[in-house]
């Protein structure tokens, strides 16, 4: 299938890279050129703007990392409507507002395209891997043409309902991912302190009933070993966790724990700490605590 790819950053290029190990044709666009340069060697034709990534492509897909970001490439100048015809499919990859995608799928609408919002889970590792969970919204029998598609990218791709159901789903997701490693470190900074090694005690909890991913995978990789280079960088998660709290608001949905959760991460970015793998919240509470939470074979 020839395709448009927009947003070549640490989770599109590998996922566009995957996409053309799967025999797909890419036409890639980046603010930065060199984000696609081993696209670009692998195949892939670059365009100087979203509009041009459009023609001639059967899909269209974004991996942007923030709500405006995909408004500005879908509806701006020389953005995807621009060079989108009756008929063109757009979907959208990126963790985004489930009101602002619903307002675009109107706006596509409007002009003849058919929209699908499809945030992925899984990280860069999981993009790299194909193995990312995949979670779509939008019309059922255009999410059954392009799942082909998808499934070179994800190894769960699930259909979720009407459009902005995949960004419900994600959202939620990451808010438990993020309060899960808030409330996971204060659980292991606790038990350090009172006397249990941290292989041990994050053994115990892995397997019991407080295990889970952010502690049997997240963790290791990041946390445990003092690594917070991204990743999944602290913004993006403050920019998510943030997306929760404004759709609970929306809903009118008690939020409580969630708007911990966010202040947490409003914290850590005002440390500085954005660029950084999202495990960094994990620091402040173990500046708190007086605990460092490194495991010397992690």
């Amino acid at each position: 299938m020839k395709l448009g790819f927009i947003g070549t950053g640490n989770m599109g290029n590998p996922m566009a890279a995957n996409l053309i190990k799967a025999g797909h044709q890419l036409t890639v666009h980046d603010l930065r050129r060199e984000a696609a340069i081993n696209l670009l060697e692998m195949g892939a034709e670059w365009a100087d703007s979203p509009k041009e990534a459009v023609p001639g492509n059967e899909v269209v897909l974004t991996s942007l990392p923030v709500p405006r970001d995909v408004e500005a490439v879908v509806q701006g100048e020389n953005g995807i409507l621009e060079g989108a015809t009756e008929g063109s499919i757009y979907v959208d990859l990126s963790t985004n507002s489930p009101t602002v995608i619903r307002r675009l799928h109107q706006v596509c609408a409007d002009r003849g395209v058919t929209m699908l919002d499809a945030p992925v889970s899984g990280g860069v590792y999981g993009a790299a891997a194909a193995t990312l969970a995949v979670m779509v919204g939008g019309d059922e029998d255009v999410f059954n043409k392009v799942k082909p598609t998808l499934d070179a990218i994800g190894s769960h791709v699930v259909y979720c309902g009407p459009i902005g159901n995949g960004s419900v789903c994600k959202i939620c997701n990451n808010l438990l991912s993020m309060g899960i490693g808030c409330l996971m470190s204060e659980a292991l900074t606790l038990g350090v302190k009172a006397g249990v090694d941290l292989a041990v005690l994050a053994d115990a909890i892995a397997n019991s009933s407080g295990g889970s991913k952010r502690l049997t995978e997240k963790f290791p990789r990041f946390l445990f070993k003092g690594n917070f280079e991204p990743g999944f960088a602290t913004a993006l998660a403050a920019k998510d966790v943030r997306l929760a709290t404004d759709l609970g608001r929306e809903y009118g949905i008690p939020m409580e724990l969630s708007n911990l959760v966010d202040q947490r991460h409003v914290e850590a970015m005002l440390r500085g700490w954005g660029p950084e793998d999202s495990d960094a919240v994990a620091r402040l509470q173990e500046e708190k605590s007086g605990v460092q939470l490194r495991l010397p074979e992690a």
